[in-house]
């Protein structure tokens, strides 16, 4: 049996695949009976698109590998707080729980006054600095 840990590790991983690939480094893993069914990583650059943030490529790919909308009995992984629209969509899909590493002081859901669903439940810090680093490092790249 795997521990939290080794899952946000997991959705570090997709973090640096977004890093490598010039996207914003935010990854996720969507985990049902402790296997992790999807795995998403920022696409924005990538797809031209606004949307493609990795909870919205993970929610997708997990619905479809469970064969339904909603992500009851699911824990998602993410390194960084969602966004006001990930969180949107974390809200109709339902997971039992969203565990994020770093906060987002400025474009995070909940200082943008979004919520999840009542009965998700909430953790945050798991990893915060590795991933709040990996941020970091990238947006001071992009500076120079």
């Amino acid at each position: 049996m795997f521990d939290d840990t080794y899952f946000m590790r997991e959705a570090y991983k997709e973090a640096l695949k977004a890093y490598d690939d010039g996207e914003i480094p935010v990854g996720v893993v969507i985990v049902a009976r402790d296997r992790i069914i999807a795995r998403g990583h920022n696409l924005t650059e990538r797809l031209n698109d606004v949307t493609a943030h990795a909870e919205m490529m993970s929610i997708t790919a997990a619905a479809n590998a469970i064969g339904g909308k909603y992500l009851k009995g699911c824990r998602v992984f993410i390194t960084l707080e969602p966004c006001s629209m990930c969180a949107g969509a974390l809200y109709w899909a339902q997971p039992d729980e969203v565990i994020f590493g770093a906060a987002d002081e400025k474009n995070g859901y909940r200082t943008r006054g979004g919520s999840l669903h009542p009965k998700t439940r909430v953790r945050e810090g798991l990893m915060a600095n590795e991933s709040a680093d990996l941020l970091r490092d990238f947006f001071k790249s992009r500076r120079k």
